[in-house]
């Protein structure tokens, strides 16, 4: 029985392709907060988390990003427990190049074994063949960067991974990472209050990237009574959050916004932001106030 757009709203934030053949719904799922504090070890309430990933999945998200080093590993053992095996429309990204120590503490680390160790290790965490999207978290100043993205171009010529992705980096760097291999999508923070890769975006809209917002529903001075998201928010009904992932949504055909959350109802109120529909005017208010 076909399931339609009202038991899956995550449908109607309409599609993209990475990679021209990698096909996804734009709002996603980001699976950062199932892990403990600072990102780090086992979450408080593991079965809640298994419950997060497996109403997302029930709600038309069919894009989960995640990374190795949230735990590190124990956010992609929780997507295998919770979603393997996987449907065929699922398609998880993860990410390799911030080594770990303790809570809070990340550190880029691009050297070409330590990204092929990792994608091993991703690849069985996960219960994958082949990663769809596999993305250099950080690139490591103290590596060139033909060495770390070559060993992602020898991964994907043995069927390891399938499209490659960048994170935090700038236009000039997407178009240096270019010169070496094929680039499928581009991970920057980015949401309604700051918009600080604007530039990064557009050149991704101008080439048919994916861009990957990280924190997304952030919506800083915006929120507060009698601001900008709120008379919106109570004209459409919906809480800011809402208004920020619509808004992004909006924003670009490209956009990918994979906002986080470990409870089921703050995921239930973010995949419903793909229902949302701001207006003409709406959206310039909401562009220009920030």
């Amino acid at each position: 029985m076909a399931t339609n757009i009202s038991e899956q709203p995550a449908k109607a934030s309409g599609t993209y392709r990475i990679g021209g053949d990698v096909t996804v719904n734009r709002l996603g799922y980001g699976a950062m907060q199932i892990t403990g504090p600072g990102v780090w070890g086992d979450p408080k309430d593991p079965a809640e988390a298994v419950r997060v990933l497996r109403r997302a999945v029930e709600m038309g998200v069919t894009f989960i990003d995640t990374a190795d080093s949230y735990g590190p590993f124990v956010s992609e053992l929780l997507i295998r427990e919770a979603l393997h095996p996987y449907a065929e429309d699922l398609v998880i990204a993860t990410k390799a190049g911030l080594s770990r120590s303790g809570p809070g503490d990340w550190r880029a680390l691009g050297r070409p074994e330590y990204l092929r160790q990792q994608c091993e290790l991703s690849l069985r965490h996960l219960g994958l063949d082949s990663i769809p999207l596999y993305q250099l978290h950080r690139i490591d100043p103290k590596v060139p960067l033909a060495d770390q993205l070559g060993e992602l171009a020898l991964l994907q010529q043995e069927g390891k991974i399938q499209h490659i992705g960048l994170s935090e980096v700038s236009v000039a760097q997407i178009e240096e990472s270019r010169a070496i291999t094929t680039i499928a999508s581009v991970q920057n923070l980015y949401n309604l209050a700051n918009r600080s890769a604007e530039d990064v975006l557009d050149y991704c809209e101008r080439n048919d990237l994916a861009f990957i917002p990280w924190f997304p529903i952030a919506t800083g001075e915006l929120a507060r009574p009698g601001g900008p998201l709120d008379a919106i928010s109570t004209a459409h009904g919906a809480s800011p959050a809402q208004l920020a992932l619509a808004w992004l949504l909006r924003r670009s055909p490209v956009m990918l916004p994979i906002p986080g959350t470990s409870s089921v109802a703050h995921l239930e109120e973010n995949v419903g932001a793909a229902d949302v529909r701001l207006t003409d005017d709406e959206f310039e208010a909401l562009a220009k106030a920030s």
